[in-house]
């Protein structure tokens, strides 16, 4: 049986959109700004599969004959985060942007998230994860309290020293906010557990976070898949992002992991859609303004691509895209408003431009043909017949 994978660079965005004035993120450009700022980067794969035929990447050179198919993805939906990013992707369109908080949550839904948990909160304000817990860790430690902060996602995050408040209650904590921040009033996208460990001025994040997300308001290529008894298999935070609907994500510590685990998902798989996220891009380096590593990371997986390739047999589909932009040369530590890339792969297939899609959820129109699903049940426009030769 046939497969399809899609994988998902997170926050490698390619160019403001026209809109970006409306989210303050003119001028980003995640890809190219990254390469300028390295001076030029050295992606030999990307490169051969039409990366450079997007957009202008110091390093990265168009070609008049590329293995894959190229183009760029608009955002339809109203926002700039993972979660809205991610279900256009599987087929929805968000009319109306999650709800972020720029000046932290209101003072009545904090004095009542305290009362039905049961600990003091602090913090409560925008903030860098690694930051906050640096700053406000010894008065967290010290209070048995929890700190609560946010950022330009609609997140309401949690973080909490293991060694004071169990990792068990942190995620009980979660579960009350989460049953909270629903629609009407604060339709929040995710809460998310965020606790730390270490000594004064060396705390670090451990892999016990655990996202708390709203389902999605409709049916997604996910669930379609489900109906047909189609295979599912996530890598990564896939699962967190559609609150487990339909799919089941096995975690990874980092790209490394997620590209052994990809490899290995494929060789063991009999047919049906694999889908992955690599988010060290936006974790790690994005959000940090690390352009640096950003531009290690992407190479890393630029000398990884040939063997996912390899992997694949004839008339597989491998998509690369990303569910937003990160740029980490602006003075933002935020995602930005961007298209994203889209490459697609077919072995043996010879690439074409698919030029500039009107939306993500072109994905789930192609999948949905891909698997026969039906046609015009999602958003979009399939490109199925431009990118795989032999149907």
């Amino acid at each position: 049986m046939k497969k399809a994978i899609v994988l998902v660079l997170d926050g490698v965005g390619i160019g403001e959109m026209p809109d970006a004035k409306d989210y303050k993120d003119e001028g980003s450009n995640t890809l190219s700004n990254t390469a300028k700022a390295v001076g030029g980067m050295f992606l030999p794969n990307f490169q051969k599969m039409g990366l450079g035929n997007i957009e202008h990447i110091d390093g990265v050179n168009s070609v008049i004959s590329s293995v894959a198919s190229w183009g760029k993805l608009n955002e339809l939906s109203k926002g700039k985060d993972s979660t809205t990013g991610h279900w256009e992707m599987m087929g929805i369109v968000s009319s109306i942007a999650m709800p972020t908080f720029p000046n932290g949550f209101p003072e009545e839904l904090i004095k009542e998230f305290s009362l039905k948990c049961g600990h003091v909160i602090i913090g409560n304000e925008v903030a860098s994860g690694t930051e906050i817990i640096k700053r406000l860790g010894e008065e967290q430690i010290r209070t048995k309290g929890l700190i609560v902060y946010t950022s330009a996602d609609s997140v309401f995050q949690i973080a909490a020293h293991e060694s004071v408040v169990p990792v068990q209650e942190l995620y009980r904590c979660c579960e009350i906010a989460r049953k909270m921040l629903v629609p009407p009033n604060y339709g929040v996208g995710r809460v998310i557990a965020r606790p730390f460990v270490g000594e004064s001025g060396e705390y670090s994040r451990t892999a016990n976070r655990k996202d708390f997300s709203v389902s999605p308001p409709a049916q997604t290529l996910l669930d379609k898949l489900a109906e047909k008894n189609i295979s599912v298999t996530g890598i990564g935070k896939i699962d967190d992002l559609f609150n487990h609907r339909n799919i089941k994500s096995e975690h990874t510590a980092d790209n490394f992991q997620g590209m052994k685990l990809l490899l290995n998902k494929i060789k063991k798989s009999s047919g049906g859609f694999i889908f992955a996220n690599f988010c060290d891009f936006d974790s790690k380096w994005g959000h940090r303004n690390d352009y640096q590593g950003f531009a290690e990371g992407l190479k890393q997986v630029d000398n990884w691509l040939p063997q996912l390739q390899n992997s694949l047999e004839k008339n597989d589909l491998l998509i690369i895209t990303a569910d937003h932009g990160n740029d980490p040369t602006t003075p933002s530590t935020d995602h930005s408003r961007e298209y994203v890339p889209l490459l697609v792969y077919s072995a043996g297939c010879k690439g074409v431009s698919l030029g500039t899609r009107s939306t993500f959820s072109d994905i789930a129109s192609t999948l949905a043909e891909y698997f026969h699903l039906g046609k015009n049940i999602f958003p979009g426009t399939s490109f199925l017949k431009e990118v795989i030769c032999d149907i």
